[in-house]
């Protein structure tokens, strides 16, 4: 029988500080920044020669080095000419949908991204999921600074991706 760790976000996050510091470096580009603004602003995929054409300080095959490093450190995934995955955002649609104050919904990777979309942007968002005990509906607002009032109880379910194994939070 699996036994079930709770961990407050403090162990979480001092899990892996190794590996967290390269992801945070890896976020502190340019690229980066500009394919998540688009992700933010109008959702994806967003094509790769939409993204090399706006990155016209540099040339092509940097951007494309750079994206090709992005996607090895797990930050972007870029697929059949275009990035679809760019952490936090899917393109793909999940059990985690993230409600931007001006009508547009975005779908996160995991419940961590979500999580973090407001705190991102520095716009509160409103986020649905579904419970993974129960598959309750479940309805949360946050803002830059954390949960809005009322998310007492929620708890994060980690799980393993497939042959990845890779750890990843995968419901709420």
């Amino acid at each position: 029988m699996a036994r079930l760790e709770i961990k407050t976000a403090d162990q979480l996050m001092a899990m892996d500080p190794k590996h967290r510091g390269a992801r945070w470096a890896g976020r502190q580009t340019t690229l980066l920044r500009q394919i998540l603004r688009a992700f933010a602003d109008r959702g994806g995929p967003i094509p790769v020669s939409e993204i090399v054409a706006a990155s016209a300080e540099f040339p092509a095959e940097l951007t494309y080095e750079a994206l090709a490093a992005l996607d090895r450190d797990h930050l972007i995934r870029a697929s059949e000419g275009g990035v679809d995955i760019a952490y936090p955002f899917c393109a793909i649609p999940t059990r985690f949908t993230v409600h931007l104050p001006a009508g547009h919904r975005r779908h996160a990777c995991c419940a961590i991204g979500a999580l973090g979309v407001a705190p991102m942007l520095g716009r509160p968002v409103g986020i649905r999921a579904r419970c993974h005990h129960c598959d309750e509906a479940l309805e949360l607002s946050a803002g830059p600074q954390g949960l809005k009032p009322g998310a007492g109880g929620v708890m994060l379910w980690i799980g393993r991706r497939g042959e990845a194994g890779g750890k990843m939070i995968d419901s709420l």
